[in-house]
């Protein structure tokens, strides 16, 4: 995160107090976002017993074609790896993130996940390791002998961001994560974003002899980290000191080799998926070119008056970004407005300017399997998954599973109908 949680409550909290009394009275309240609720949700991941970090963050789905009701969906964990579900949401196998080179070095921690189908490389899960700065690639066996996924990840591949091991063990590491397959030369890459920096780097995915994966760096962009104001003035997003807004959320629209990426505490920036060309903001937080103050002490940001130039739909952070595509260049682009527990739907026509088309919540089905709150990752897929989901799936991460145990943070997934967020979108 760019800003602590409860740094962005803060922040909200103030901008909405700041925003009435600027306006004068309270205008009439908004209507009220579609709400759909979750059909399964896997086992709440908690941090282990050694206090490593094995929260619930990032989800993707695979359909296995040969037989769609035997379908996946691969997550991390961070520092406890990978976790499979079934389309039950049921753990059918969890593998462990690596250690670091030596006692004293940052452990494995996985952040994102994206899948590759691809003549040359076959079916690959693809996770980013934010604890060792590298890539890591899992082979998706389709008749999930001895488990489904096989690690085939090159033992030489190099760090994506870091110069030294110093550098990696300060964590400003391989973080957001998207992959996506060139239709024109067939080439498989992965974009990669950078912790507390805007960097984000083209690998190309390489197949080896030996059957490993690994990758080279094509080039890198960064995107802005301050923002002109309309009175000459420059504003960057508050945070700690040393840090610059960085992006976590990404996807790629393959059939137009288009990047979109969430930078945590901008917005939503469209750009080329082989980052040549400018890249267009399509959409800003709410809480752009608010100035904030950081506070040590409590490592939180105090929100200044609000200038209103932030958008309307969404609530910093922007995380998850997922796409549901449909024939003919039509379907929708999803983030999550993670500071309100919403989820925003724009068109994803380029030629439309990705025109926002709603929003909606994803709320408890019952007090047993409860909603889906500071979602950090999400990931659908538009096509049928057997007799579960036949509308395709909607699969999204919930910071805040309940009922969970108190004494620590209990994280999980949501499996969501498809059919019923277009539904709720179209309304």
């Amino acid at each position: 995160m760019a800003i602590p949680r409860t740094s962005l409550l803060v922040l909200a909290t103030t901008v909405a107090a700041l925003a009435v009394t600027a306006t004068g009275p309270a205008q009439a309240t908004p209507r009220a976002l579609p709400a759909v609720a979750p059909r399964a949700e896997t086992a709440a991941l908690h941090d282990d017993a050694a206090g490593g970090d094995a929260d619930a963050d990032d989800p993707a789905i695979w359909r296995n074609p040969a037989d769609p009701d035997r379908s996946l969906v691969v997550a991390t964990a961070k520092q406890g790896g990978l976790r499979v579900y079934d389309l039950d949401a049921r753990e059918v196998q969890s593998l462990p993130a690596p250690a670091g080179p030596g006692a004293d070095d940052a452990p494995g921690r996985f952040n994102n996940v994206d899948l590759v189908h691809s003549a040359g490389l076959g079916d690959l899960a693809v996770t980013s390791d934010r604890g060792n700065d590298r890539l890591r690639f899992y082979r998706i066996d389709r008749d999930h002998a001895g488990g489904p996924l096989t690690d085939v990840t090159d033992p030489k591949a190099a760090p994506v961001h870091s110069g030294s091991q110093d550098e990696i063990n300060e964590q400003r590491t391989a973080y957001g994560l998207a992959t996506w397959t060139d239709k024109a030369s067939g080439r498989s890459y992965a974009l990669v974003s950078q912790r507390e920096r805007t960097r984000l780097a083209l690998l190309e995915l390489n197949g080896n002899a030996d059957g490993t994966v690994g990758y080279t760096k094509v080039r890198t962009l960064g995107l802005p980290s301050a923002f002109r104001l309309p009175n000459g003035a420059t504003w960057s997003p508050c945070g700690e000191p040393g840090e610059l807004p960085q992006v976590e959320g990404m996807v790629v629209d393959p059939a137009t080799g288009t990047l979109y990426a969430g930078q945590e505490d901008v917005g939503i920036w469209r750009l080329r998926a082989d980052l040549t060309g400018t890249p267009k903001l399509i959409d800003k937080v709410k809480e752009y070119e608010v100035p904030g103050t950081y506070d040590e002490a409590s490592e939180e940001c105090a929100a200044g008056a609000d200038p209103g130039f932030g958008g309307k739909r969404l609530t910093a952070d922007v995380e998850g970004l997922t796409l549901v595509t449909e024939k003919g260049g039509d379907g929708l682009l999803l983030a999550s407005s993670q500071g309100d527990n919403t989820f925003a739907a724009y068109d994803r026509e380029v030629s439309d300017a990705n025109e926002y088309e709603g929003g909606f919540r994803v709320t408890p089905a019952s007090a047993e399997l409860d909603g889906s709150e500071e979602c950090d990752g999400a990931a659908a897929l538009n096509e049928p998954l057997g007799r579960r989901y036949p509308n395709g799936l909607l699969v999204v991460q919930d910071g805040h599973d309940a009922p969970g145990e108190t004494d620590r943070p209990s994280t999980n997934f949501k499996f969501v109908d498809l059919g019923a967020v277009t539904d709720a979108v179209d309304d």
